[in-house]
């Protein structure tokens, strides 16, 4: 391992490469690498003509992470499971100015692992049903994305999706200290990510990979058995000046916290005021029974953190984070990936197979359309968005709840004594005949007996046979014109449609027990 700068560093890497990038969302991106490799591109025209490749969002929506890889020449194609965080990069893919690949989060990551162990991809039902799904669109984002990455196969007579592993010649990925024999350590990153997967597929290769660090240490000054990339697997070294090593993009400063120092009083998590979204996350939380092992999407479904907290009942669950915390209570919004008190911290490729393997007994996540079959759509609307983690956790978690608002675009809603007050309906409806694209299959779920509930401010339904069925009414909400008028199609509603609990929308704790 070599300590070099950060235009060195960018120099090392071949044109026409297919590189990788690790962190998640909005934390741990190796940003000052990232940087240096736009500015070597503008400034020498190097490196060029690369297959820019990762799995979880990696932006901040405001230029950061992959977005600094957008420029026509430098990027030739993307692989991802997430854009809406590098609006640079989701604007040439939907401009087609670039082919790309929109695949699972988790799925991505296992193929990597595939690739850097000598196999030839992932088998997995994960995506049956869904865009990715060559007898839909196979994942591919645009018209000019053409080679096929995605077969289904019949196995001992039941269907799987073959996702097909591909080469990677460099990765930029970020630790907080490397030794001088190159062991790297994340004591102060909030995630671990999939970065021993992402070497190993890149040093198979023969290719090159850089570590964006905080410090360097003298050789044997770290412990072993903290050591998460061997330094037979680094070939440099870059340590970033501390404005571009932020924790988190919407938490640039070390929480020591979120390091796992120490742990803190969950009371301290601060509560939600009493708007839709708490509203939304209460009649969620009520879902929630003891020892339930649990996910939390990115988002709206964020807030069920925050009223298990409030309850006092956040210790009696074991929440997670694809990322790879269990336990504790995730932080939300661009420090999503980022933990409170976890209990255990592993590295996501391993986390995703958990959860592919059926480990979570309630799934929140969020929606932007639901559709008369059941279906979910987060993955396109108007722009090409992609799952993350989503399809991995929405196709194999017991129970999924959807949690969203009825309508969007200027929504405005009050409480006043203890009946809901719609003062300004949302110019969108988000409840349509048929999703722009599956992201989850209705159908597909109910046939495999997987309990869906679609939760709003307003109204909560139940996934059947016959689609989703009305089963819960706010109070002070009109069935007909607050509900049904605005669905685009015909709702069925229960014979024994119920009031949603008055104690949601007080403006104290709800006293929930589980």
């Amino acid at each position: 391992m070599k300590v070099v700068s950060v235009e060195e560093a960018a120099a090392a890497i071949p044109d026409g490469a297919t590189l990788m990038a690790t962190g998640f969302t909005a934390s741990a991106i190796p940003e000052y690498v990232l940087k240096g490799i736009e500015d070597h591109f503008l400034a020498e025209g190097s490196p060029k003509n690369l297959t820019a490749v990762w799995d979880a969002a990696l932006g901040d929506g405001r230029g950061a992470g992959m977005d600094h890889l957008a420029h026509e020449g430098l990027v030739k194609e993307a692989i991802a499971s997430h854009c809406n965080l590098v609006p640079h990069m989701q604007a040439m893919i939907d401009e087609n100015k670039i082919p790309a690949h929109i695949l699972p989060l988790g799925t991505i990551s296992q193929m990597v692992r595939e690739s850097g162990s000598g196999r030839p991809g992932v088998f997995t039902k994960i995506g049956l049903g869904t865009f990715v799904d060559p007898r839909l669109a196979g994942g591919k984002a645009n018209d000019i994305t053409k080679e096929d990455m995605v077969e289904v196969m019949n196995i001992h007579g039941e269907e799987y999706l073959f996702y097909k592993a591909f080469p990677i010649q460099a990765a930029v990925i970020r630790g907080t200290t490397i030794d001088e024999h190159g062991n790297l350590t994340c004591e102060h990153e909030p995630c671990i990510c999939d970065m021993m997967v992402v070497a190993q597929a890149v040093k198979r290769s023969g290719g090159v990979v850089i570590a964006q660090v905080e410090s360097v240490c003298e050789y044997g000054s770290l412990n072993p058995r903290d050591i998460i990339v061997p330094g037979f697997m680094i070939d440099y070294a870059v340590v970033a000046p501390k404005e571009y090593h932020p924790m988190t993009c919407g938490h640039p400063e070390y929480e020591p916290n979120w390091g796992q120092e120490y742990r803190i009083p969950l009371s301290s998590v601060p509560a939600l005021p009493l708007n839709e979204r708490k509203i939304i996350a209460r009649r969620a939380a009520m879902e929630l029974e003891p020892d339930q092992i649990v996910n939390l999407g990115f988002g709206m479904p964020e807030g069920v953190a925050s009223v298990a907290a409030e309850e006092g009942f956040a210790d009696k669950l074991t929440l997670t984070v694809e990322c790879g915390h269990i336990g504790g209570v995730p932080a939300g919004g661009l420090n999503f990936g980022a933990c409170f008190n976890s209990d255990y911290v592993v590295d996501m490729t391993r986390q995703m197979d958990w959860y592919d393997g059926g480990a979570l007994d309630c799934a929140f996540l969020g929606a932007a359309e639901i559709d008369q079959y059941g279906n979910a759509n987060v993955t396109r609307f108007g722009k090409t968005v992609g799952p993350g983690g989503f399809i991995n956790i929405a196709q194999t978690a017991k129970k999924v709840c959807y949690c969203g608002t009825l309508t969007a675009g200027g929504l405005k809603v009050a409480v006043e004594n203890g009946k809901l007050i719609i003062s300004s309906e949302g110019r969108t409806k988000k409840y349509v005949s048929d999703v722009e694209q599956i992201s989850f299959s209705g159908p597909t779920a109910h046939k495999m007996g997987q309990e869906v509930l679609y939760i709003t401010e307003r109204a909560v339904f139940r996934l059947t046979e016959d689609g989703p069925v009305l089963t819960e009414i706010a109070p002070g909400i009109d069935l007909k014109s607050q509900v049904l008028d605005q669905i685009d199609f015909e709702v069925k509603v229960a014979d024994d449609l119920k009031e949603m609990d008055a104690r949601i929308f007080r403006n104290e704790p709800m006293g929930i027990t589980i």
